[in-house]
Parts: structure tokens; sequence; C-alpha cells
């Protein structure tokens, strides 16, 4: 993590290179035919962490564009704290340095962005401005625990943004530290990690987890469509204890092709 400059310059930043390699354009436009639950119930069976508390926000988020639908990309963090003046008069080159640390990364991008003044709010970042310039250096949108403002400007450039509220200023946003690991709605995320974000929150992928994501998601969501959906959708005209029957065996069919496929129970 960046330590606070003195003087006029800026915090120094490296971009730490992910030890996978990242997914194709093509995966992550596969991975945007999901919803972020449906994704997740694929990462769920592949990963090794605790999917009960991990990957996914803790707090809650609030989706100010889900007429976007889903974004998909790769984190590049930022650390604001609109509150306090000084960062704009002691980091005087933060901004370029800031955005040229964003324009090195692999895209698509999203920026996660952690506001030290949470729980208030003095101002955000986040507006018609910065939206259209960070579109420009390859950014489809941003995850920030704070606040936006220029909401239909920011739909209008593209840029989609899960933030915690609207506010009408900028205060004196500016960038503090970069290309660190930050904490937003109570999760952590590094620099590089795969996000899937839509209006039900976001998930931050574990690396060791991103290469199997895409499949597992897939057969996820085709393993529901072929059993307990529409064993619950058949239900019309029959008896109640033709129906719970008709419910059980799918859910017994949707478990053993799980477990065939990942050694794991399914959720049903």
């Amino acid at each position: 993590m960046h330590n606070k400059s003195k003087g006029n310059k800026a915090p120094q930043t490296s971009i730490r290179m992910a030890a996978n390699p990242q997914l194709s354009h093509s995966q992550l436009l596969q991975l945007k035919r999901w919803n972020t639950p449906t994704v997740y119930n694929g990462w769920e069976q592949i990963t090794g962490h605790n999917s009960g508390r991990d990957g996914f926000n803790l707090e809650e988020t609030r989706d100010f564009m889900p007429q976007m639908g889903v974004m998909a990309g790769y984190a590049v963090t930022l650390i604001i704290e609109p509150s306090d003046a000084k960062h704009k008069r002691n980091l005087t080159n933060a901004w370029q340095e800031y955005r040229r640390y964003v324009a090195s990364a692999s895209g698509p991008k999203i920026v996660v962005v952690q506001d030290l003044d949470k729980p208030d709010i003095f101002g955000s970042f986040w507006g018609e401005v910065n939206a259209n310039i960070h579109r420009a250096l390859g950014c489809v949108g941003t995850i920030v625990d704070g606040a936006i403002r220029d909401l239909d400007e920011m739909s209008n450039a593209g840029f989609k943004a899960l933030a915690r509220r609207l506010c009408v200023g900028h205060a004196f946003a500016h960038p503090v530290r970069w290309n660190c690991a930050v904490e937003v709605f109570g999760r952590k995320v590094k620099p590089g990690q795969l996000i899937h974000a839509d209006k039900h929150g976001f998930l931050a992928v574990p690396e060791e987890d991103a290469a199997m994501l895409l499949e597992a998601a897939r057969f996820m969501d085709s393993n529901e469509c072929s059993t307990v959906i529409p064993a619950a959708r058949g239900a019309s005209g029959r008896s109640t204890e033709e129906i719970l029957a008709l419910i059980n065996e799918a859910a017994k069919k949707f478990d053993q092709e799980t477990r065939r496929k990942f050694r794991k129970r399914g959720e049903w």
C-alpha cells in the first residue's frame, strides 16, 4: 500500500500483475449474460473459500444504473478522503500519476473506491467529467463506498456505478492512494481482481477461481433450468402430493448432477 507522500510528490505506484492470465473479452461477455447471483452459484462450487461470508459485499449497495445490467471487469483501486483539503495541497501530482496507473492496467476495468470518510459523506469523486475520463481510459464503471453525483450525465457516459448514495458536491475529492488493497461495503478488494456486479451487489472473485468461473456458472444455470425450475413450473393441474414428489425428485437430480460435476452438494 502506498504511504501518504510528503511535499508535492504523489505516492509512487507500481502495477501488480496477476499471476494467472485474465479472461478473454469473449469470456467476460459470456459472464455478463448471467446476473451476479447466478455467477455466485457457480463460484461457490469451485472455490476453496467460505462461500457463506467471502467474496461478496457484506453491506448493502445501491445500483444507480440498473438499466445497464451487469458489469464485469478487473479492479483498479483508489482511496479518497473528500473531507480533508490537505491532500489536494500536498499531493499535487496525484491526478496525473493516478490516471497513468488506471491507463496502464488491463481492461475492462472497474474502479473500486474506498472513501475514508465513511460513514459520513462530504463529497463525490464521481461526476460527469470523471466518468467520461475514466471511460476513455477503459473503465466500465465503479464501486464506491461513498457517493456519486451527476447521475444522468454519468449514465449518458455509459459509466455504471454502485454506491451508497447521491450527493451534491465534490468537496476535496482527490486521489490519496491507489493500486493498493481497499475495503468497500465490508469486502476487501485487491488490484486486478475480477469483479462481477449488478443490482444485487458484487462478487470479488479470488484470483485462483477466475479461470473456472464461466464454466461453473454456465453449468449451474443449466442444471437449474433442466431440473428444479421446470418441475416447479410444471405443477399446473397436479395434486399437492404429485407436485411435492415432482419437486423432490427434481431436487435430487439437481444435487446428483452438481455432485457429479463438482463433488459438492448443490443448493437444492
